[in-house]
């Protein structure tokens, strides 16, 4: 099995459970991370969470650095991540998930984020981010810690359209990293 085909697809009932907390980080925290990470590259994303490997902890790993064209490797690993603050103007972002394949959607966030969480070695870190992917990508992915995806944040009417485009994109093949626009 590929590194892809670890990524839970929807409509798996995983991605819509709130995470539990990481008491402790151990060897088995650090081997999830490095899985996470070889996964995110595999499929040349730019953010992952736990739960998009069945793992239901909170836990993200996140590289915005390296989704640009000749980017280099600049992972980040949040452990317990809490946004602390979202705000600035709502801006609307094209997303993909590639717990959704084939698919893409707008949503607004805010364009100010700041991140607490704790890193692999057990150090309390903070992430700020301003109208950029990585201010995007915190939320989206802690978003996925709370039971939270992409498409909950649409209308009824589009969240259903887009989940069913993504069930059809699925049938059709689609793998995680792809996308298109609807």
């Amino acid at each position: 099995m590929s590194a892809i085909d670890e990524i839970v697809l929807t409509p798996d009932p995983r991605l819509s459970q709130k995470c539990q907390p990481i008491e402790k980080i151990d060897a088995k925290v650090k081997a999830l991370a490095k899985r996470m990470l070889k996964d995110m590259y595999a499929a040349e994303g730019c953010g992952l969470a736990a739960p998009q490997v069945g793992e239901l902890v909170r836990m993200v790993v996140v590289d915005c650095d390296y989704a640009e064209p000749d980017g280099e490797k600049n992972p980040y690993v949040l452990i317990n991540p809490e946004i602390v603050a979202a705000d600035g103007p709502e801006r609307p972002f094209n997303e993909g998930c590639l717990s959704f394949p084939g698919i893409s959607v707008q949503v607004s966030r805010p364009s100010h984020v700041i991140v607490r969480a704790l890193d692999l070695d057990g150090d309390l870190m903070q992430y700020e981010a301003e109208n950029n992917l990585l201010a995007v990508c915190l939320q989206h992915e802690i978003d996925h810690l709370n039971g939270v995806t992409m498409i909950d944040h649409l209308s009824p009417t589009k969240r259903l359209q887009a989940l069913r485009a993504a069930e059809l994109a699925i049938e059709d093949g689609a793998r995680p990293g792809e996308t298109s626009t609807n």
